[in-house]
C-alpha cells in the first residue's frame, strides 16, 4: 500500500547542512495503522509530506498503491492525492464560509462521487455530526472542527489517510475521543493511516509505533 526505501532529506541553513532523515525505511499495508513518534522538530512531519507525495526526497523511493511516485507527473500527482489520499492536520484547514455538509461532501465533489451513500451516513453517524450539517464550520467548537476535518478526509474513502498531530489542538479528553472515532472509521473503510504525534499516548490507538530519531526509524513496542 505504502512503501518507503531509503528516503533521505537534508536542509540548508547558509553554510550549514542538517540531515533529518537519513536512509529511512517504512512500509505500511492494507488496513493497517502506522505512528511515528519523535521529538518536535526532527522530521517527522517532513518524513509524511514525503511519503505522501507533497515533499520530494533528496533520494529514496516512494511507493504508493505499488507505483513509485518518481514516476507520476504532477498531474498524476494531484489527481493520485484528490482520488486516493486523505489529509488530516492540526489547523484543520477547513472551508470557512461553508457548512458542514459542504465541508464533509468537498472532496466527494472534486471526484464526481455522489453526495449521499451508506458511507458518507457512517461517517455523520459515528463523528456525531448530524445536528450540526447545515451549521457554517466557523461557529464550531474546536473538538466539533476536527471531527469535521477528519469526516471530510475519509468521506471520499481514501486508500491512505495521512494525519499530521490531529489532535495537537484538543485537550487530553477530547483527544482521546477524536482519535479513537478517527481509528474506528479508518477500520471499517480498511484504508491505511500513517499518524505523525509526538503523543505516545495518541499512538497507543495505532497497530504499529516506530521512532524516528537523529534520521533513523526504529519500531517501538
Amino acid at each position: 500500500m505504502l512503501e518507503l526505501k531509503s528516503i533521505c532529506k537534508s536542509f540548508h541553513d547558509g553554510e550549514s547542512e542538517l540531515q533529518v532523515l537519513r536512509g529511512v525505511d517504512l512500509s505500511l499495508v492494507a488496513g493497517e495503522s502506522l505512528a511515528l513518534l519523535g521529538a518536535s522538530g526532527n522530521g517527522k512531519s517532513t518524513l509524511l509530506q514525503i511519503a505522501a507525495g507533497l515533499e520530494s526526497p533528496d533520494s529514496g523511493e516512494v511507493i504508493i498503491l505499488g507505483r513509485t511516485l518518481a514516476s507520476h507527473s504532477e498531474r498524476e500527482l494531484a489527481m493520485l492525492r484528490r482520488r486516493h489520499l486523505g489529509f488530516v492536520f492540526q489547523q484543520f484547514n477547513l472551508l470557512p464560509g461553508l457548512s458542514v455538509r459542504a465541508n464533509l461532501l468537498f472532496q466527494r465533489r472534486l471526484n464526481q462521487q455522489t453526495d449521499d451513500d451508506a458511507w458518507t451516513d457512517e461517517i455523520t453517524r459515528v463523528l456525531g455530526l448530524a445536528p450540526l450539517m447545515e451549521r457554517p464550520v466557523e461557529v464550531l467548537s474546536s473538538g466539533q472542527q476536527q471531527r469535521v476535518a477528519i469526516a471530510r478526509a475519509l468521506a471520499h474513502r481514501p486508500r491512505v489517510l495521512f494525519a499530521d498531530e490531529p489532535t495537537g489542538n484538543l485537550h487530553d479528553t477530547l483527544s482521546r475521543q477524536v482519535m479513537a472515532l478517527m481509528v474506528k472509521l479508518v477500520a471499517e473503510s480498511e484504508c491505511s493511516l500513517l499518524l505523525v504525534t509526538h503523543n505516545t499516548e495518541m499512538a497507543t490507538f495505532t497497530d504499529r509505533r516506530m521512532l524516528l530519531e537523529e534520521g533513523h526509524l526504529h519500531e517501538m513496542a
